[in-house]
């Protein structure tokens, strides 16, 4: 299928989510789902949505824009938002920013670099940021769920308690992972407590259109859906950053060169893209590829980027 040549001064994302639709098809159910975490395994694979929220305030969706899944990595983000939002720039101290080349549960990384995670949004990176925002807030799951909630429009956004139970049935990785940081004397809560919060932020249940929306939060430079600011444009930029940098485990660069966006990705399916001052992208395919990341979210973004001209490179 011929990619039409891209008018980036005035995109018509109606038809640019059409065609996307379009080239992505032959590639939905692809991929492998997450089955070692026992309730991602039941979901079926052969279904895909996708949403593009503007910041004027548009919305414009495609197929399964409205089944939700398990937003898991891609709260990270957010965690890390409202962790910056309130916090001196300590974080930085307890956690680095750079790409870890490496699987995004490696204990062998985190054992050679004395309990300090490479980035946030590798497992032990943002266990240690939920453990941060826990110690700011007194209960870390909440105030992501309460961010979430407010930024899509859905008070009634939650953990499925199903999927909160299989990530902790699975979790013996995280809790080896916690138990070593905590070892180094960089947890301040008590494990237990910290991954709980980070397991049930991750069993969060979520759509593509709602996903779309909190992604505004980085498109609009840092304001939240009421205008309000949560945390500077300087740091709604760094954290774009690093989701370019770190946001789909050890396949970042491949997605620095396909896609040219900001990115996070979450082993339910889910990707998160973002155009700074224009629009946030959804997409999800419960199909995962090697790395852990949406087979045909990947083929989903790549097309958007080329279509609409949007690519930051």
């Amino acid at each position: 299928m011929p990619v039409p040549a891209p008018d980036t001064r005035d995109i018509d994302f109606a038809a640019v989510v059409d065609f996307v639709t379009a080239a992505t098809a032959p590639h939905i159910g692809a991929g492998k789902v997450a089955d070692y975490i026992p309730d991602l395994g039941r979901v079926d694979p052969n279904q895909f949505g996708f949403a593009v929220a503007t910041v004027d305030g548009a919305v414009h969706t495609a197929g399964d824009a409205d089944v939700r899944f398990a937003i898991e990595s891609i709260s990270k983000m957010f965690t890390l938002a409202l962790v910056l939002s309130r916090d001196d720039g300590s974080l930085w101290q307890r956690v680095h920013r750079e790409p870890s080349g490496e699987p995004f549960n490696s204990l062998i990384q985190l054992e050679i670099e004395q309990g300090i995670p490479r980035n946030p949004f590798i497992n032990p990176g943002a266990i240690v940021v939920t453990d941060h925002l826990h110690t700011l807030t007194g209960n870390a799951y909440d105030a992501v769920r309460t961010l979430l909630r407010d930024e899509t429009g859905n008070p009634d956004l939650h953990a499925d308690g199903v999927t909160h139970g299989s990530e902790a049935y699975s979790g013996d990785r995280n809790r080896a992972l916690a138990y070593l940081m905590a070892d180094f004397g960089n947890l301040r809560n008590p494990v237990p407590v910290a991954l709980d919060h980070y397991f049930r932020q991750c069993s969060i249940m979520i759509t593509c259109t709602e996903l779309a929306r909190a992604g505004l939060l980085l498109a609009r430079r840092g304001r939240r859906a009421d205008g309000t600011r949560l945390i500077s444009a300087d740091d709604a930029r760094r954290i774009t950053a690093i989701m370019t940098t770190c946001g789909t485990y050890d396949e970042a660069g491949e997605f620095a060169y396909r896609v040219g966006l900001p990115c996070k990705s979450g082993v339910g399916g889910g990707l998160l893209a973002v155009v700074p001052g224009r629009c946030a992208v959804a997409a999800w395919g419960p199909g995962l590829d090697p790395k852990g990341n949406s087979v045909a979210g990947a083929v989903a973004l790549q097309t958007f980027a080329a279509v609409s001209g949007c690519s930051l490179f």
